[in-house]
């Protein structure tokens, strides 16, 4: 102003100030626009804000490939089945390819036909419609049921592979030639296919045996075994007769250099105490008293309760949470299903190889041999406190020897 009023004098003119009004009006306005661009920065929220800083710091520092941290997510000092953050192994990362690189040759390529058929199956799974009996394709044609699809595809790999002699699957329980050499494998296709209509996670379990038979063999027999998890993510978790730990593999599904592969991402050593359970086959209670006297004490304790009737993630839970205990038992009116063949044994080795321990209700379910490829039994898969309650409250019954309440060969636990 006092330039304008100093030009103007110069000139002859005096020009007077801007209308007070005026200028009070434009200096509410810019204070009000200040406040306004102050308060939008405390209006976002904190979680879009950290988002937004989380995404763009993802993007300018994204690899070219998939890059595996490999920790586990949990870090609770009690949670000691999977990996301590910080504890990253130097093989965590490896292909499954290079884990089994040192492995008996005909041992590797059936351990490899069995992770080609899973990721065969794993889109087939993802990508079928499938009511509880038979599946639809993208114009609405009835194809075979989903288990049925998973049966071939398990066959047709492991004929390919050369080195499998015999196999035999649960939907088929008979031993099958498959006209190679070396090892025999017994499968469930697809466990939980009951359940796949509502978008359940279902799973493939496969045990591994030396020879030409998988009767007459118990879990100590077993060269390898393997559960698969076709969920959010799809896994394969293995164990070996002849390696320490149970090892978790995960199918690269990101379009990175690394897609189609399966890395090693996780090793589960330990199965602790802790108050999670999977309960099966809960009909027996009414029958069992011992299954009741366990089942109020997992009630009156405040157990949590985790069970989706799917054999598969209900057992492989008790894997990466380091905790807890899963349990199918039998009773007259309910007898036991589970086949000792196709799904007791393999999961089994899995549970005590990674640190757990099983029960048939009197001994390790290792010990179980098969009679006939259709054995049935009961069983408790977790932590050894548990499975010692189990034991000591459930015990053992013979599974098929049982036609009525009242039948003497009915065996509860001694109290």
């Amino acid at each position: 102003a006092r330039v304008r009023e100093a030009k103007s004098e110069s000139r002859g003119t005096v020009f007077p100030h801007p209308c007070p009004r005026i200028m009070n009006a434009m200096l509410r306005l810019a204070v009000v626009a200040a406040l306004l661009v102050s308060a939008s920065a405390f209006m976002a929220p904190a979680s879009v804000n950290t988002i937004r800083a989380a995404r763009n710091a993802a993007i300018s520092a994204r690899p070219a490939g998939l890059k595996l941290a490999a920790p586990s997510l949990r870090s609770s000092p009690k949670a000691a089945g999977a990996l301590r953050m910080g504890q990253t192994p130097s093989s965590m990362g490896e292909t499954i390819e290079e884990f089994v690189a040192n492995d008996d040759p005909k041992l590797q390529k059936v351990v490899l036909a069995l992770f080609s058929a899973v990721k065969e199956i794993a889109y087939k799974v993802r990508t079928a419609s499938c009511e509880k009996s038979s599946c639809f394709n993208e114009f609405g044609d009835e194809q075979l049921a989903i288990d049925i699809l998973a049966d071939n595809v398990l066959f047709a790999n492991l004929k390919a592979c050369g080195a499998c002699e015999v196999a035999s699957s649960e939907e088929t329980p008979t031993e099958d030639p498959q006209g190679g050499t070396g090892y025999s494998v017994a499968f469930d296709p697809l466990d939980g296919s009951s359940i796949i209509d509502v978008n359940f996670s279902v799973g493939t379990i496969a045990g591994i045996w030396p020879g030409g038979t998988l009767v007459g063999v118990d879990g100590h027999d077993m060269a390898a075994s393997l559960i698969s998890v076709y969920g959010p993510r799809t896994t394969v978790t293995i164990a070996w007769k002849d390696k320490d730990y149970s090892h978790e593999f995960l199918l690269i599904d990101d379009f990175s250099g690394n897609h189609g592969k399966w890395l090693r991402t996780n090793e589960f050593t330990a199965i602790n105490e802790g108050k999670m359970v999977a309960p099966g086959n809960l009909r027996s209670t009414q029958d069992n008293p011992g299954y009741m006297k366990l089942w109020n004490y997992w009630m009156e304790n405040k157990y949590q309760l985790r069970y989706t009737g799917g054999m598969v993630p209900d057992v492989n839970q008790l894997l990466i949470k380091g905790k807890g205990i899963f349990v199918n038992p039998t009773s007259p009116a309910a007898p036991a299903k589970l086949r000792v063949l196709y799904e007791v044994l393999p999961m089994a080795l899995l549970i005590e190889k990674a640190g757990g321990k099983t029960t048939d209700g009197k001994g390790s379910a290792l010990d179980l041999k098969t009679e006939t490829t259709e054995d049935r039994t009961q069983v408790a898969f977790g932590s050894a406190k548990e499975v010692d309650r189990f034991t000591e409250w459930v015990g053992w019954a013979e599974p098929f020897m049982v036609t009525s309440k009242d039948d003497p060969n009915w065996k509860p636990a001694e109290k």
